[in-house]
């Protein structure tokens, strides 16, 4: 593209559009980055300059950017139909990715109920679970209970889940208070302990919350073993085993947020699978499509299922749904993602590149401003300080973080940090040269900016 086209796409994104969680003030001061094409794991802007893709799209692409057979299954699907609702209908390819996820998921599921976004599901897997024990006889569980910090999506309800006074603080009004649990963070909750003792320790005061307030309880939520955008707050497997079975002690269900963690992502297709979580929910987003389409599903045990079943006059049914619920198009291409993570063998692909990956972050641990380093599989963050050993965190008018990222794109590397966490959560088809280069721009930038 030449660059009179360049110039014009940037003055026109700088008067007609709003970027999401971008300050606009300052995004219209600076040239923008404007992305016209892709290829494996690299994008391409109007002049031509690559970018190794070190976000997967916001945590999305899987298997690469153009991927033939993603690319076929869109092509064949819109040539029989793009979309029919699912309101009284059915289609194809909806109802084989539905059968699809059931034979992958725990075996506690076994209903697929489709939206549009990662949030979504987690809005779907709210109303469910709350008017589950309405039809129960239990309407008094209305509590949900979620890890502090928990990041569930940006609607009403998910927005509730994971408040954050810093960005939700006009919303206040509008939200309803969750339970909140402590992870077993040291630099934050139980700053000089040992991992395992804060973590026993966090063990005993969510077991005190469930026993208070376990009659009350409708679901306990949880992103399992990686809090993504609290700043990739990992925590074990023991950890949520532990969390579920106070759960089920106090008649909860539980609802697994897979939305960042699934497919893949921590070395096993759910992150569940790490330590044999059953939940009665599950939300699935992003990686759902390949990073293809818009498309999330939240899945359901028979039990929550069947609390909906009944005459028309009892108003058990579930009044929620959305215009482009269970897309043909989406579908199809989700099915085509599932097929070549079996063909190409994509989840135990991921361990010896993870392995890899955590080689290269040890580097970050002898630099002065690191605080911690952090990572599941193919999800990582490395959290930089001012003083890390008096938790003394950057100013934030510092813009620490994002100055990096600025310096790594200049290295031809695209990230986006968490404040002053480094994110590393490139796409599973990254091989361990492009690990490297990932690794080397981003150490190289942080160098650059705090020395």
């Amino acid at each position: 593209m030449s660059q009179p086209d360049t110039l014009r796409l940037a003055a026109a994104d700088h008067r007609y559009l709003w970027h999401p969680f971008t300050q606009m003030q300052s995004w219209m001061a600076q040239e923008p980055l404007i992305i016209e094409r892709a290829e494996g794991n690299y994008l391409i802007d109007t002049q031509g300059r690559r970018y190794l893709d070190g976000v997967a799209s916001l945590w999305c692409n899987v298997h690469g950017h153009r991927k033939p057979a993603l690319d076929r299954a869109l092509m064949e699907q819109s040539a029989k139909v793009a979309h029919s609702t699912m309101l009284g209908l059915a289609n194809v390819p909806a109802i084989e990715l539905a059968e699809r996820l059931i034979g992958l998921a725990p075996k506690s599921l076994a209903r697929v109920f489709y939206s549009d976004s990662g949030a979504e599901a987690v809005e779907v897997a709210l109303r469910m679970a709350a008017e589950y024990w309405h039809h129960r006889g239990q309407p008094q569980r209305t509590r949900f209970v979620t890890l502090t910090d928990s990041y569930h999506g940006d609607t009403l309800g998910a927005v509730s889940l994971g408040y954050n006074p810093l960005f939700h603080r006009p919303l206040r009004g509008l939200l309803f208070e969750a339970l909140k649990l402590h992870s077993p963070h040291v630099l934050r909750f139980f700053q000089g302990m040992e991992a395992q003792a804060a973590e026993d320790e966090a063990i005993r005061l969510a077991r005190q919350l469930f026993e208070r307030e376990g009659e009350r309880i409708a679901a306990l939520i949880v992103e399992p073993l990686m809090q993504g955008a609290a700043g990739m707050w990992a925590h074990s497997a023991r950890f949520l085993s532990e969390l579920a079975a106070l759960a089920r002690e106090a008649g909860a269900l539980i609802v697994a947020d897979e939305v960042a963690t699934g497919f893949g992502r921590t070395g096993a297709m759910f992150a569940c699978d790490h330590a044999g979580l059953q939940p009665d929910l599950m939300c699935l987003g992003k990686g759902l499509t390949g990073g293809y389409l818009p498309m999330a599903a939240t899945l359901a045990s028979e039990q929550v299922f069947t609390a909906f079943l009944g005459r028309p006059e009892e108003r058990r049914t579930f009044y929620y749904g959305h215009t482009y619920t269970g897309n043909p198009l989406a579908a199809a291409v989700a099915l085509a993602n599932l097929k070549v993570f079996d063909e190409e063998r994509t989840v135990a692909r991921v361990a010896p590149v993870a392995q890899h990956l955590g080689r290269g972050l040890s580097r970050f641990a002898a630099h002065r401003h690191v605080a911690d380093i952090r990572q599941w599989g193919l999800m990582a963050g490395v959290e930089l300080m001012e003083v890390p050993h008096l938790r003394q965190c950057f100013a934030p008018e510092a813009q620490v973080g994002a100055r990096i990222a600025m310096a790594a794109r200049r290295a031809g590397v695209i990230v986006r940090p968490l404040a002053d966490v480094l994110v590393f959560m490139p796409a599973l088809s990254i091989d361990t040269t492009q690990i490297d280069l990932l690794l080397n721009a981003v150490y190289d930038a942080t160098i650059e900016i705090v020395g």
